[in-house]
């Protein structure tokens, strides 16, 4: 596998984003870049972004949750952000990103008691992980995600924004990023989105995920996602969903989650009001305050 690393100059001047980048190799050799914030030995909460983002898009939770004394660890996915790209869409399987996450979380961060946040595809990863390693876990946060299996069909929103990652010639991530959003993202912050992304070569990322989200039971992916939710449905792990009110991608999954997770019986779930998919930019500062609540006053079951 070829991979392409976007050059450092590209992430200059971020807003609001002082985080230093931090680096490890993880399964097959690709190099994984991730940012931390608060305590060192503060409860770890894991934030996973999804297509087409990277980890800029938590930096307002993490500084809530540094404040409120958590270890806030934000990766970059493999071919997204900081973390180096496969040059090819077929290089991308949906087994091979929990592996990467996997790697980097549990064996060069050896992280335990995690607290996971999961949102689009951070929660279709980490899901996974949660359900394979439910031992590494304290508690799960699923924020305008799921877990499809390819039973149900997706909303047609859904089937439209696959169509138009598949068909643009030139791939505008920034206006991708700002579909998903309900405020008007600042010229900066639009660059900051486009900024892993010199170029086309460099987006066979963000080009493949919508691909291998499953759509169809025999997707190569649903028997792994359906053993995960009989799974999940048993744990007794809390399980906070915190959605926000105007995604019309994710929004039907929030009652199912309520109701099919053991975890989730008895916790008062938040609606994050006035926030679109992407709930973190929309309202950062509320959802970390969410999860920096759910964390200190939810004990680990």
């Amino acid at each position: 596998m070829d991979f392409l690393r976007t050059p450092n100059e590209r992430f200059a001047d971020l807003p609001g984003f002082p985080f230093e980048p931090r680096y490890a190799e993880v399964t097959g050799g690709a190099r994984m870049a991730y940012v931390e914030a608060g305590p060192a030995d503060g409860p770890p909460v894991l934030l996973l972004h999804g297509e087409p983002s990277w980890s800029f898009l938590y930096r307002h939770v993490m500084a809530v949750l540094a404040e409120a004394g958590c270890r806030a660890v934000a990766p970059d996915l493999v071919g997204f952000g900081r973390s180096d790209k496969p040059s090819r869409p077929e290089d991308h399987t949906y087994a091979r990103h929990v592996e990467w996450v996997r790697s980097l979380a549990f064996d060069a961060l050896g992280l335990r008691g995690v607290t996971l946040v999961g949102q689009d595809w951070g929660g279709l990863i980490g899901l996974r992980l949660v359900a394979e390693h439910p031992d590494r876990f304290a508690r799960v946060v699923a924020a305008n995600t799921g877990l499809p299996t390819g039973d149900f069909p997706m909303p047609e929103v859904w089937h439209r924004f696959r169509a138009a990652v598949e068909e643009a010639p030139v791939l505008d991530i920034a206006r991708f990023i700002q579909s998903g959003c309900v405020t008007e993202l600042p010229e900066p912050v639009r660059r900051a989105y486009d900024a892993p992304f010199p170029s086309e070569e460099f987006k066979a990322g963000p080009r493949a995920m919508p691909g291998l989200v499953p759509i169809t039971p025999g997707d190569p992916a649903a028997p792994a996602n359906r053993a995960a939710w009989q799974t999940l449905v048993s744990l007794d792990l809390p399980f906070l969903v915190a959605f926000s009110d105007r995604d019309p991608i994710t929004g039907g999954m929030a009652p199912i989650l309520k109701k099919s997770m053991r975890g989730a019986a008895g916790l008062d779930h938040p609606v994050i009001a006035g926030a679109g998919h992407f709930l973190q930019e929309d309202a950062g500062r509320e959802l970390g305050e969410a999860v920096a609540a759910f964390v200190h006053t939810t004990p680990a079951r």
